[in-house]
């Protein structure tokens, strides 16, 4: 469930510390994996009392604080230029706003467990938008034959054989939908903002503040004040923002630190089997054989995407 992206269009890199012993990256792996699987289910439970784009906003509001703390630790400043911040408005909104504000949308009408595969769709979207858009990733059969593979898996998920039968069509649109404006906001940032010479942690709470901003507009025009607090949503949409849309960043970026962009991406194959694990024992949402055969085609498919042809050495003169 990636929140943020680089300007080089990967996974956010910071800088590391020798000195300084932090906790075994394994550990910061599993962690993260926990927070963005358990995610869907926090999605679930706020939106059980607090509508859509208030549990967005709520979300954004804390993970927007947790990342302006740790800038202020590091001493950070926001970047600068008319530019750059025009470039992150459009991020904020493909990145945030949006896909956060349909996958709570989505699960009004879905199980939070269908949610985490539909996210799980996002290398997929990644892989036919980067053939059309990004000149310089070039498919090979193996790519291409892992997007058909996976999007069998989507069909598979979705009961195709069955015409659907049961399934919420229009949240599931939503979900997908939300999964698709990932890799758009990647394209677009890779597109537009590198080599800004800004931090990436600065780039990334200028770009979660701008999309507080957006909700915070849009959600009064949309909604109305619950007429009581219900201190448990309330709760789930804070653990959303402070774990999983602040701490989250924080621990991808020492993670792709230390172990790498490939590695560190890894953790996107866990986060379905997460949420679908939570969502069926803590929710009681039920499971059929479909969803996590289905779900295993779409991980699969989306690994065999992000495989690249090893360079050709170069021939000795």
């Amino acid at each position: 469930m990636s929140t943020v992206t680089t300007p080089t269009g990967r996974l956010a890199e910071a800088p590391s510390s020798p000195a300084r012993r932090r906790l075994d990256w394994r550990l910061r792996f599993a962690a993260l994996s926990l927070i963005w699987g358990f995610s869907f289910l926090l999605i679930k439970v706020g939106t059980g009392a607090y509508a859509p784009f208030q549990v967005t906003l709520g979300r954004l509001l804390f993970g927007t604080a947790v990342l302006a703390a740790a800038m202020a630790v590091r001493r950070e400043r926001l970047p600068r230029g008319v530019r750059v911040w025009g470039h992150l408005t459009v991020a904020a909104f493909l990145l945030n706003a949006l896909p956060f504000s349909l996958f709570a949308y989505a699960e009004l009408t879905i199980p939070s467990t269908l949610a985490g595969i539909c996210n799980a769709t996002s290398p997929l979207w990644g892989m036919a938008l980067s053939l059309i858009a990004l000149s310089e990733d070039r498919p090979t059969r193996v790519r291409v034959a892992g997007l058909g593979l996976g999007f069998l898996g989507v069909l598979t998920v979705l009961g195709a054989w069955q015409g659907f039968h049961g399934l919420d069509a229009t949240g599931t649109a939503l979900a997908l939908l939300g999964s698709l404006s990932y890799p758009i906001g990647w394209i677009y940032v890779r597109r537009t903002l590198a080599g800004t010479g800004d931090s990436h942690l600065s780039m990334t709470g200028a770009q979660l503040l701008l999309a507080t901003v957006q909700l915070a507009v849009v959600t009064p025009l949309f909604t109305t004040l619950p007429t009581r607090v219900s201190v448990g949503p309330l709760l789930a949409i804070a653990a959303l923002g402070a774990l999983g849309t602040g701490l989250a960043v924080l621990l991808q970026y020492g993670l792709v630190a230390e172990v790498g962009p490939t590695t560190a991406q890894m953790v996107t194959y866990f986060i379905p089997v997460i949420a679908t694990a939570a969502g069926v024992a803590l929710l009681g949402e039920t499971l059929t054989w479909s969803t996590p055969v289905g779900a295993a085609i779409v991980l699969t498919g989306a690994a065999l995407t992000q495989l690249r042809p090893k360079p050709r050495p170069t021939p000795r003169p």
